[in-house]
């Protein structure tokens, strides 16, 4: 019963809290404090300023942390799964129905607006990265980093998660 209380507590919120964690943020405050009494209001701040102070969005790693008092592991694993559950959903939907009118003009005239935009902001992203790796790391780091990268994609083909995990590895030995 414990796990269908920790995926209610979350899934609404995560329903009714539209604009993201901080929109939804007192809406949980209503289901752990007020609802279940499972923290107290000064506890619950406690957990709020701590999940402010952790990188990631602040709706799952509260959930995380109250799902794990609650009923540990799975409890963690419930609550976070909650709390992404709705848009989860909802991608579904707008997925299945961008699937099935996959074939319009209008759609595919939307499509052909939005991959541009999308490619400047990866542009935009990979540049600023380069920025602050040469700053950092120095020329001869990052030209060797850049080759060696695309060596390994390019020429032998090697899956893109082996050459990240690779450069975190020189990085953390060399750098």
């Amino acid at each position: 019963m414990i796990y269908w209380e920790i995926f209610l507590a979350f899934f609404i919120p995560g329903i009714l809290g539209y604009g993201g964690g901080p929109s939804s943020i007192p809406l949980i405050e209503e289901e752990v404090v007020s609802n279940y009494g499972w923290l107290t209001v000064t506890e619950f701040s406690e957990m709020l300023a701590l999940g402010n102070a952790l990188p990631g969005p602040i709706a799952t790693k509260m959930a995380g942390y109250i799902g794990y008092q609650q009923a540990g592991f799975l409890g963690a694993s419930v609550g976070v799964f909650a709390t992404v559950a709705p848009s989860l959903i909802m991608m579904i939907a707008l997925m299945s129905l961008f699937y099935k009118f996959k074939d319009s003009p209008r759609v595919k005239r939307m499509s052909n607006y939005v991959r541009p935009a999308i490619a400047l902001l990866l542009g935009g992203m990979a540049y600023r990265f380069f920025v602050e790796s040469y700053e950092m790391s120095g020329t001869f780091q990052t030209t060797f980093l850049i080759i060696a990268s695309y060596l390994l994609l390019e020429k032998w083909k090697v899956h893109p998660a082996l050459v990240i995990g690779g450069a975190l590895i020189y990085g953390a030995l060399l750098l």
